[in-house]
């Protein structure tokens, strides 16, 4: 469940970010720019929040195997 509520946080975060500088780029353009580029920016920017909770989650699984490993070798 942590880890659930750690990724849709995430996804958010990271979508309003990407709505954001969506949305001041396409307000350069104009009205309907600033709309289509706020919704095209937070795609992007929920999809950079799904990876990266997951890369961020594959990373720690690594370490911890990694210390695991270590210790073994340490013991013999």
């Amino acid at each position: 469940m942590q880890k659930r509520i750690k990724r849709v946080l995430s996804r958010a975060r990271y979508a309003a970010m990407g709505a954001a500088i969506g949305a001041g780029i396409g307000g350069l353009v104009g009205r309907n720019a600033a709309s289509t580029g706020g919704a095209l920016g937070a795609i992007v920017g929920a999809t950079v929040g799904e990876k990266r909770v997951t890369v961020d989650s594959f990373i720690d699984d690594v370490k911890e195997k990694r210390a695991e490993r270590d210790e073994l070798v340490a013991e013999e």
